[in-house]
């Protein structure tokens, strides 16, 4: 039997002149394959360097009536409102909308590999966005370059922020838009890096201020949506409202007129919503990395929604938490720094170039700046009827994490995670803490996967689940919650039942005093906070309303007053002691003293000229990189791939 023999090479072919040229073709071939090869490993003898155009992006006052700038970033109600805001100022620009699938498939395609998907999603939404305009409205890539700008924010974090703005730049230029301008706002520079008689986009207190204004209005907004919508009678009722009241809204800030007179306008619609508090919901904490926890599409699975659709009622973390964490981080740092021997040149630090400004100065500030954040937003609440929210409280964060994460770490939320589940644990604020962050996130990992197992087991009955997101896993993502708020649900039915007993009520006779009372039945009424669900507030709302004359009540209050002024009389020596000491303390005067030379000059107007060092570094996360008087980090050019 003949026995088969494997070829090692390919036939010969037969045929002189004819194998001459076949030899050269495959040659030729080879070595273009070689060639190829060496570029994409990066061994190719003279490798050819990209020169990135966009280290300076400018935007000249000549280009304003005819450039557009572009936003993204923050939820759908804030980006939308900004957009109405910076129009106002008279800035062409155009809100492109949350992330979505689509972008995230256009960032892995432009982008790098091994990115986080926040990275994936915000870059790939702004290219996806500008590819449309080429290819569905016609426009060439040097009208898109020339017409369209990019404005978002940047930090020096360790991850989302430090990377974001190479990976915008690097996918532009794959995508077709080499020179494609990106104006970061950036946490290392100042406010004077935008102003000049030739700048297009003014970085004055008008700008800043209609910002403020579109992010705290998205943030009232948001809040008062979330805490209606699981309760709502009528399905999609809150959501009409909340359309309705963005439009109002933008059009004030749009138009300049009274945006207080607007958010009354918005009561009303939100008033009109028939409810139903006695319908159990769990309260769902949401923290974790801060694009994957604020927003409200594909990021994040749409996971309020879906939280929503398994019976919670979502407690969201606002922007507004963020800049008060913000605020705090420069107190904590300044007082940590206040003792610190020699010139203290640090990014936060304490060198003379503060001039006056020292530290009592900016330690008082920072608790004015505090009290301002909390006034101002309680100020933008109550005409809409965002009654009694409280802010976290960033003193009682810090001191309940810091035996588990220092205070002086940062990057993600730093230690907020974990004082937040802690806080939400022992004060009964939610009866589950979701943990959202993107799959391979490392401060929000290594808190979330470590830290907190320490936690969970240090305060039984904890119910937090952590759950990452990669953009394509969305089953694995919604299994885990589901498993994790089957047992929110169930505490939570305990706890109305609890209180019901402990009240000696039930359910009926609570909903028909709710009939006969509509005040305590409207959408914008909310019991004060004893336990976390919202139902089991309500029971303890209006049980003493229910088993008690008002006679009966009158006196019960009188009761309580009276036992108050007693426990004041009892510590009475103590507290006087302890007030007159503190009041004749050196460094307790000396502060007061700098706190009033604070308030004076707010009195006089010169609070900008007296608080704009410190605006230069808080605000200055909000300020453009393309200023080369003040740009402390330099770039090298970065090799093609």
């Amino acid at each position: 039997m003949e026995t088969a023999v494997q070829r090692t090479r390919l036939p010969i072919m037969n045929g002189g002149a004819k194998q001459s040229v076949v030899d050269e073709a495959l040659e030729a071939e080879l070595r273009a394959f070689e060639e190829a090869e060496r570029e994409r490993l990066g061994i190719k003898a003279e490798r050819k360097q990209w020169v990135d155009s966009m280290l300076n992006p400018q935007v000249k006052r000549s280009e304003r009536e005819n450039v557009t700038l572009l936003i993204s970033g923050l939820t759908a109600a804030q980006d939308f409102l900004v957009e109405g805001a910076l129009g106002g100022l008279g800035y062409k620009i155009k809100n492109i909308g949350c992330p979505d699938q689509e972008g995230l498939q256009v960032g892995k395609e432009f982008g790098n590999r091994g990115q986080c998907n926040p990275t994936y999603f915000t870059v790939g939404n702004l290219v996806n966005y500008l590819i449309k305009l080429r290819d569905e409205k016609g426009l060439t890539s040097e009208e898109v370059v020339k017409n369209y700008v990019f404005l978002t924010a940047g930090a020096c974090g360790p991850c989302r922020f430090g990377m974001y703005v190479t990976e915008y730049r690097k996918a532009l230029r794959d995508a077709g838009f080499d020179g494609f301008r990106v104006m970061l706002f950036q946490q290392t520079g100042g406010l004077s890096q935008a102003t000049g008689d030739d700048v297009g986009i003014d970085m004055n207190p008008a700008f800043f201020v209609g910002i403020v204004k579109g992010i705290v209005c998205g943030d009232v907004l948001n809040a008062l949506g979330y805490r209606i919508r699981p309760y709502e009678v009528v399905p999609g009722a809150t959501n009409k409202a909340l359309e309705e009241a963005k439009r109002i809204i933008y059009k004030a800030l749009h138009d300049q007129t009274n945006v207080f007179v607007a958010l009354y306008k918005c009561r009303k619609l939100f008033e009109a919503i028939e409810v139903d508090r006695l319908r159990v919901r769990a309260k769902a904490s949401i923290i974790g990395e801060f694009w994957a926890m604020t927003t409200e599409g594909d990021g994040n699975y749409q996971l309020q929604k879906f939280l929503e659709s398994e019976g919670a009622e979502n407690d969201i973390q606002l922007t507004t938490a963020w800049l008060l964490y913000n605020v705090w981080e420069v107190r904590h740092d300044t007082q940590d720094r206040e003792v610190l021997r020699g010139v203290d040149e640090g990014t936060m630090g304490l060198k003379d170039h503060q001039g006056e400004f020292d530290v009592a100065k900016r330690i008082a500030t920072m608790r004015l700046a505090e009290g301002a954040l909390k006034l101002g937003f309680q100020a933008f609440a109550q005409p809409i009827g965002l009654h009694d929210y409280h802010l976290p409280d960033m003193d009682l964060v810090a001191q309940v994490a810091e035996d588990y994460y220092s205070n002086d770490l940062r990057g993600g939320e730093g230690h907020m995670e974990v004082g937040k589940l802690i806080v939400n644990t022992v004060r009964a604020k939610a009866h589950i803490t979701v943990s959202v962050k993107p799959f391979g996130c490392m401060p929000s990992s290594g808190v979330s996967d470590g830290v907190q197992s320490l936690i969970t087991g240090k305060y039984p009955g904890t119910i937090f689940c952590a759950v990452e997101t990669s953009g394509d896993g969305a089953a694995n993502f919604y299994s885990r919650i589901q498993m994790y708020m089957f047992k929110a649900r169930i505490a939570a039915e305990q706890e109305l039942e609890r209180v019901l007993a402990e009240e000696g009520l039930t359910i009926e006779q609570v909903r028909a005093f709710l009939d006969a009372n509509p005040k305590y039945k409207s959408a914008l009424y909310y019991p004060p906070h004893r336990v976390a669900g919202t139902a089991a507030n309500l029971v303890y709302a209006v049980a003493p309303l229910i088993k008690k004359s008002a006679a009966e009540r009158v006196i019960d209050k009188a009761k309580h007053a009276a036992e108050a002024l007693r426990d004041v009389a009892v510590n009475a020596p103590g507290t006087i002691a302890e007030v007159y000491r503190k009041a004749t303390d050196p460094e307790t005067i000396a502060k007061a003293r700098e706190d009033a030379l604070v308030l004076r000059d707010i009195v006089r107007g010169k609070a900008m000229e007296r608080f704009r060092p410190l605006l230069q570094q808080l605000l200055g996360k909000a300020v453009f990189e393309n200023n080369p008087e003040i740009r402390t980090t330099t770039y090298e050019p970065i090799a093609a791939e």
